[in-house]
């Protein structure tokens, strides 16, 4: 039987059963200490220390990264990870790594470049401290899955080849698509829509999305993965906010229960679920005065100030957190109420009998420990108004034929919001850049491995 290399190897130990144990893994790292060749396994469990007699060592001709077999008999050892080791009675090779290895995968990330990390991503990749970053990730997905099938969400799947975008003033990218071009969708909103007109009424989807802006900072990646969440029957964003307090407590309290090995290789830790209750809703103008109120406190206390701040910027993202830190007890806050010209023309008027002209919108942003990290809103649903919003910002009912047939034949009241999963692992984890938190990522100059 093989066992993982923190399995049962310390009670094994413990109760000294002198039974040999097979482990299987890949060389860490290698130690010569006075004829006795002590080797760290890695295997998909963490690590274990084997130690390797002169004889099995020179049959062996270890190097790192090699894939072997091993048999032993478990000893303790306080001196071991984990308190244990594998005194080896066989050893096969399964699989040779090559002596030139490009990237040092035992080697400390912290004194490596990004660059040089994603430039050897199959062999970064292997290294325990970047492979916990998936881990912590994967619990993110799992448990924004698992949270929203528990209220009766349906999971859907939907294309990410468009024929025009969905959202107006980002770029796209164009693929030849047989005779015709066609577009990688930025995101799947029209298609949650669709389906919760359908009936389904709740739905979400994990998926990549697309955008094909030239950015080069630590927040931006041209392909993430999106968390999508659309609901019928809602009143406000508020309904959704509410969803995504939920949504959040879940997530956090399933990475601190699964992944506490993982948090701590980053000395990372997340909130309280109990403490996104007391996270606050902002309305814009009030969170534009907080930052505003901060800068200043900064400024007078000595601090660096860029001067006055007129919008949601970066800059504020990170002073509202602050501020809700040290009045909430939780860096996170969402922000409301968002003037029409900062949201899509079809966001829902928080002052509906204006006809859908109204300055503020039921939109909402979810900043946490000072990034944005979720976007959504309601939708409007109502056919006329929707006619009669288009004109108003320069756009004629033939673009958008689709849409109008979603509406035109009933849809209830909606809302949704994405969830940028890249940015949660980043700030979770408390990574200098998103990039770290993707497997393979694309920017503007990277389209490799």
């Amino acid at each position: 039987m093989r066992y993982l290399a923190n399995e049962a190897i310390k009670a094994a130990a413990e109760n000294k059963t002198g039974v040999e144990i097979e482990v299987s893994g890949w060389v860490h790292r290698i130690r010569e200490l006075g004829g006795i060749t002590f080797v760290v396994l890695r295997d998909r469990s963490g690590i274990l220390q084997i130690v390797l007699s002169e004889s099995l060592a020179d049959a062996g001709k270890l190097t790192p990264e090699s894939v072997i077999r091993v048999r032993g008999v478990p000893a303790l050892n306080e001196k071991a990870p984990g308190g244990a080791e594998l005194r080896a009675v066989s050893l096969e090779v399964i699989s040779r790594a090559a002596p030139d290895l490009p990237y040092q995968v035992n080697g400390d990330i912290a004194k490596t470049g990004l660059e040089t990390i994603l430039d050897n991503r199959i062999l970064s990749l292997r290294n325990p401290r970047i492979t916990a970053i998936f881990k912590v990730q994967a619990t993110i997905i799992e448990a924004f899955s698992a949270y929203l099938r528990g209220r009766d969400f349906t999971e859907i799947k939907t294309s990410k080849i468009v024929g025009s975008g969905t959202e107006g003033g980002t770029e796209l990218f164009e693929v030849d698509y047989f005779d015709r071009k066609v577009y990688l969708a930025q995101s799947p909103q029209f298609y949650k829509e669709v389906m919760v007109a359908s009936g389904l009424e709740r739905v979400f989807e994990v998926a990549p999305a697309y955008r094909a802006e030239k950015h080069d900072t630590p927040r931006h990646l041209n392909e993430y993965v999106s968390l999508d969440v659309e609901m019928g029957f809602i009143e406000s964003e508020k309904d959704l906010i509410e969803l995504e307090r939920g949504l959040l407590a879940h997530i956090f309290d399933q990475a601190a229960r699964k992944n506490a090995g993982e948090l701590a290789l980053w000395n990372a830790s997340v909130p309280e679920p109990s403490s996104l209750a007391k996270a606050p809703i902002v309305p814009y103008e009030e969170a534009l005065k907080i930052a505003n109120d901060e800068a200043a406190a900064a400024k007078k206390s000595g601090g660096s100030s860029g001067g006055r701040i007129f919008d949601i910027n970066p800059e504020a993202e990170r002073l509202i957190c602050a501020w809700a830190g040290r009045e909430y007890g939780i860096e996170l806050a969402f922000v409301n109420e968002f003037p029409r010209r900062y949201r899509p023309f079809y966001t829902y008027p928080l002052d509906a009998g204006a006809g859908g002209s109204g300055a503020l919108t039921m939109s909402f942003d979810t900043l946490f420990r000072g990034l944005e990290i979720t976007t959504g809103g309601r939708r409007q649903h109502d056919y006329n108004v929707f006619l009669e919003t288009l004109p108003k910002f320069g756009l004629k009912p033939g673009d958008f034929t689709g849409y109008l047939s979603l509406l035109k034949y009933g849809c209830p009241p909606h809302g949704g919001f994405a969830v940028g999963c890249e940015r949660l692992t980043q700030k979770i984890l408390g990574l200098a850049n998103v990039k770290e938190a993707s497997l393979f990522p694309r920017d503007r100059k990277r389209v490799e491995p």
